[in-house]
């Protein structure tokens, strides 16, 4: 999968990683470093992110909720993947979905602000993993909270919209420029210098082109069967056999 053993990895996280240092608590620290490198740096490794939320879930006394929310954040630039849910499902499910409780009022009421951020980044990448990128921009406008829990990721939109125009070269050979402004959350001249720049697409009117590549590329597809006549005479033997 994407991101499990990045190049930019160190020989000292490989060690932890596939190692007896995995389990030590001491690693945490060292882990916690790497994933802060990784949101400085534009890249994941989530093959050590997920060894740092392993050690979370056997030393719950050094949880730390930003270092779960950037975790999540980076592996959601994963998608189309299983990444985040395989962060998600290391996560505690206490602090997933915390106890509630009754105040002086009578009015029950959850516990922590984690849940609250959990289940919003868990709504932001299902609408990547639905193909839903314009409701994921809206949504992700839609409260300050995403801006805070994105913060600390360098690049992450940019990540986020270099990532739509991979799957969306693997698909189309030509989609309408309204439409994938909105699929990139980007209006003119910014989504212009997106697609030419970036993306290196040509702009045609309201069409925009995208070249030729082995993913979007019509080809015949060509299917052969070797059959040959003793694989014939085992069939019908074996049905003599059977009717005998």
């Amino acid at each position: 999968m994407e991101g499990e053993d990045p190049r930019e990895r160190p020989d000292f996280i490989t060690s932890i990683i596939n190692g007896l240092e995995r389990y030590n608590p001491e690693a945490v620290g060292t882990l916690e470093d790497y994933l802060r490198q990784q949101c400085e740096e534009r890249f994941i490794d989530c093959n050590a992110n997920r060894t740092l939320l392993k050690l979370y879930q056997l030393n719950p006394d050094r949880i730390k909720d930003e270092v779960i929310t950037n975790v999540l954040v980076k592996s959601m630039t994963c998608f189309p993947s299983p990444q985040f849910s395989l962060c998600l499902h290391l996560i505690p499910p206490s602090l997933v979905s915390p106890p509630v409780v009754e105040g002086a009022d009578g009015v029950a009421a959850t516990v922590g602000e984690l849940p609250e951020a959990l289940g919003k980044l868990r709504a932001l990448n299902d609408q990547l993993q639905g193909a839903q990128y314009a409701r994921f921009w809206a949504t992700l406008d839609s409260d300050d909270l995403y801006a805070d829990l994105t913060a600390d990721v360098a690049g992450f939109e940019e990540m986020i919209r270099v990532r739509i125009a991979t799957l969306v070269g693997h698909a189309y050979r030509e989609v309408d420029l309204p439409l994938l402004e909105s699929w990139l959350g980007l209006e003119g001249q910014a989504a212009a210098k997106f697609i030419t720049e970036t993306a290196s697409w040509a702009v045609d009117g309201a069409v925009v082109k995208v070249p030729r590549n082995p993913e979007n590329e019509a080809r015949k597809a060509e299917v052969r069967e070797d059959v040959n006549v003793d694989m014939f005479s085992r069939v019908i033997r074996r049905a003599w056999e059977e009717t005998a």
